[in-house]
């Protein structure tokens, strides 16, 4: 699979609304997942947009392929950025569950490969400023779509 050239990843876009004050603008595309818990994602930025703030709750893996991508540890009660990371294409990072953070595509956007482990069903949980949970990426429920467009 070509993850610079494929027409047939289908790609789920995300877009922020007016209870940010940030640009929200990314996409994500399912490249595999297993009964185990495993699951391949590639996610791409628009310039300068963000994703939602999150905290990972599986052991993740990333990958910079294209781009920057600028990675803002925060602490989960404040909302207080405690360090900025800049990475470039051919970076990688493995992070343990718990990690607190929001990401920027840089000036040119960013294209990343993700590679979680889910523990106890959880991928990440999308948080409000003050740390509390807003929403949550289940395994389970990535499995069903999955399923469910196989037919």
């Amino acid at each position: 699979m070509n993850l610079f050239d494929n027409e047939d990843l289908k790609w789920r876009r995300f877009v922020g609304d007016d209870s940010v004050d940030y640009p929200i603008d990314y996409e994500a595309a399912l490249l595999s997942i297993r009964e185990d818990g495993h699951v391949d994602l590639l996610y791409r930025w628009a310039p300068n947009s963000y994703c939602d703030f999150h905290r990972h709750t599986a052991a993740t893996t990333s990958t910079v392929l294209a781009g920057e991508l600028h990675v803002m540890t925060m602490d989960a009660q404040t909302g207080e950025t405690l360090e900025t990371k800049i990475r470039k294409a051919g970076d990688y990072a493995h992070k343990e569950p718990g990690d607190v953070h929001m990401e920027r595509g840089g000036p040119e956007g960013a294209l990343v490969l993700f590679n979680l482990q889910a523990i106890d069903n959880s991928l990440a949980e999308t948080l409000a400023k003050d740390g509390t949970v807003t929403g949550e990426s289940r395994f389970d429920d990535i499995l069903a779509r999955r399923r469910k467009r196989a037919g």
